[in-house]
């Protein structure tokens, strides 16, 4: 949970500025529509921070969190990116064929605006994709000019303050080593290009040198490392992840908890899905495809409990596979067989087809993570963040525990952001 430390005062003009290492689908379809909102031409649905509500106490009438918490309204918010292309947002957000024509042109100004900086990146840690806009130097030297990169869009938009989300491609798959376990360690090995330390890792590192809160919305590594908690701890800045949960993991921790609490049984859970956008592309790859396998599965077995309810849960077989379809873009399909057992074990099969959008799904999730991860900070919040678990598939652990039931999960934000008021 967050620890309050004299939280410093804010006002009601500061403008808040939004770094988005990765400005693909994702980014441009959470800034297009942030603008759309703006102008009345969209509602932020799906947007908790926007349109969800709770009650204070000794009211029965429930109030939007808007109101009841400092967070920085749309108008306030700034934003800025890295991407390994050169395309301003404009461009990206036609490329990636999200949004409808006339919801683009009603923002194309502004999305014009918005040109990349250029990407700290390494071919070994997503070979699919093809970069024509990077840094040189070694992982050090490309800290700093992150660090720079961050001042400099600071000053560029004017804001008060920044916060980070990543919205970038899934890394090859990385176990933390021991380069991992300090900052010490993890400085030493930036100086000597370890090959444990991955592209998103420099990002988050300069973040955090900056005192910038980073959600991480990957299931890459990242900030999940004892030397990134301590930095985040060391400079007092929240952090947060991994790998969004948008769309069959959301729909797998709403029905398991639902199935489990009816103490029905269940013998399997099979998950596939088609995807054809650039996230697809690099899933494609054998070891970025494990580090997000990885993150899925991980779900089920900590709902269930199967140490505890052997005789329901025991025997699981979960299986997860991802297809890259182009024809799909960015319109993905899942679905998901469940195979279940009811009174006196007889048989029972529950199947599901959510033909979903992968950057509508996210957009909301990185609209609330930046302005929640900024009320933590405004607060005095610093380190894992597990009150925001809800909008992630593999949460970080920390002192409460990783909790992957969605129910629970939202009983966890609700208790940070009243910590708040």
């Amino acid at each position: 949970m967050a620890n309050n430390e004299n939280p410093p005062t804010t006002t009601n003009n500061e403008k808040l500025g939004v770094l988005l290492p990765g400005l693909g689908a994702v980014a441009t379809t959470f800034i297009a529509g942030c603008h759309l909102a703006r102008k009345g031409a969209g509602v932020p649905i799906g947007s908790l921070s926007q349109l969800g509500t709770m009650r204070v106490d000794g009211d029965d009438t429930p109030k939007k969190i808007s109101e009841l918490l400092p967070i920085a309204k749309l108008d306030q918010l700034e934003f800025a990116g890295w991407d390994v292309r050169a395309d301003d947002a404009y461009a990206v957000a036609q490329n990636a064929g999200v949004l409808e024509r006339h919801h683009l042109e009603a923002v194309k100004d502004e999305l014009s605006a918005i040109t990349p900086m250029s990407a700290a990146f390494f071919q070994k840690d997503i070979p699919r994709l093809e970069p024509t806009f990077t840094k040189t130097g070694n992982k050090a030297d490309l800290v700093d000019q992150l660090r720079q990169d961050i001042r400099d869009a600071k000053s560029k938009m004017g804001v008060d303050r920044l916060v980070a989300v990543w919205c970038g491609s899934t890394e090859r798959y990385v176990q933390a080593s021991e380069v991992h376990q300090s900052i010490d360690a993890f400085e030493a090995g930036l100086k000597n290009d370890d090959e444990n330390i991955t592209g998103s890792m420099l990002y988050a590192w300069a973040c955090l040198k900056e005192g910038v809160p980073y959600a991480n919305g990957s299931p890459n590594l990242t900030v999940d490392t004892p030397a990134a908690i301590a930095l985040a701890n060391e400079t007092r800045t929240p952090i947060c992840g991994k790998d969004f949960k948008t769309g069959q993991t959301l729909i797998k921790t709403i029905l398991a908890p639902g199935l489990k609490a009816r103490m029905l049984g269940m013998e399997g859970w099979f998950s596939t899905n088609i995807l054809g956008n650039r996230d697809g592309l690099v899933l494609d790859e054998p070891a970025n495809f494990k580090t997000k396998e990885m993150s899925k599965l991980s779900v089920l077995e900590q709902i269930l409990e199967p140490e505890a309810h052997p005789e329901l849960y025991g025997d699981l077989s979960h299986l997860v596979r991802i297809n890259y379809y182009p024809p799909r873009g960015d319109a993905k399909e899942g679905w998901d067989n469940i195979d279940l057992l009811g009174w006196m074990g007889y048989k029972m099969q529950l199947k599901v087809n959510f033909l979903c959008r992968d950057s509508i799904l996210a957009a909301p999730v990185v609209l609330d993570l930046a302005l929640f991860m900024d009320l933590c900070k405004q607060k005095g919040a610093r380190g894992v963040q597990d009150g925001l678990s809800i909008y992630f598939k593999s949460p970080q652990d920390s002192a409460n525990g990783i909790e992957h039931d969605l129910f629970k999960q939202s009983a966890r934000l609700e208790t940070l952001l009243r910590s708040f008021m």
